[in-house]
């Protein structure tokens, strides 16, 4: 379970973060949606102890984030293309995962061979340095190495920018079927309403850094959502 707790964070004087208590339970598919300095990716840095919180702490399975590394071993995240080391091949990087999640070669390959459709080859087998690839490849290649060593927690923030229509609907597939793993909770972020609605059983609304929404996922939460970001 993530277990958000008077958490705030504050830049200059201005407060971009405020969530008295959220909690995400084991097993649940849940989305992140807001307009641009909503807190998003705030909340997420902050669950990945990316940055430190002003007050307040976040827990990952009863560990706090800030005070122990013992929680990253069950959990993976992808935010932006620094996740990912530029001067390897995507296959010299998700060996190097691989490695860090105590996963051989082997291990990694026949994940690998689970997404071929996914990667439409244009990953693997190009002999090219990440950094040269496009903002969308660079993107499969990171969201596929959440999945290596069969995390509890996989946290993706804006998964489905930059991807082509094609290639959002495998993605859309791939996290399905990861919610069906009740020991896998998922957190997804993202400006995109429909695809979040369709993947997440549940939906939280960040304004301004607070929690202005959290929602059931049903066939109206579409609808719900487009009428509050329309007001």
């Amino acid at each position: 379970m993530i277990a958000v707790q008077n958490l705030t964070k504050t830049y200059t004087g201005k407060t971009v973060l405020n969530i008295d208590h959220l909690e995400i339970q084991k097993g649940n598919s849940f989305g992140l949606v807001g307009n641009n300095g909503a807190g998003k990716t705030t909340l997420f840095s902050a669950l990945l102890d990316l940055i430190q919180p002003t007050s307040g702490h976040i827990k990952n399975n009863g560990i706090k984030v800030s005070e122990s590394e013992e929680w990253k071993s069950n959990t993976s995240a992808f935010i932006d293309e620094t996740f990912l080391i530029g001067y390897l091949t995507a296959e010299e990087y998700f060996y190097f995962i691989g490695e860090l999640r105590g996963q051989n070669k082997a291990d990694v390959d026949r994940l690998l061979s689970g997404f071929e459709d996914f990667f439409h080859g244009e990953i693997l087998g190009q002999k090219k340095y990440l950094r040269d690839l496009s903002k969308g490849n660079q993107k499969k290649v990171g969201i596929i190495a959440t999945l290596i060593g069969n995390p509890e927690v996989i946290v993706l923030d804006e998964p489905f920018a930059n991807l082509d229509p094609t290639t959002q609907i495998r993605l859309k597939k791939i996290i399905k079927d990861l919610t069906a793993n009740p020991d896998v909770t998922i957190l997804v972020s993202s400006h995109d309403l429909m695809h979040v609605t369709e993947v997440c059983e549940r939906i939280v609304v960040l304004d301004k850094g607070e929690v202005v929404k959290d929602i059931k996922t049903s066939q109206k939460t579409l609808k719900e959502l487009e009428e509050h970001f329309n007001k």
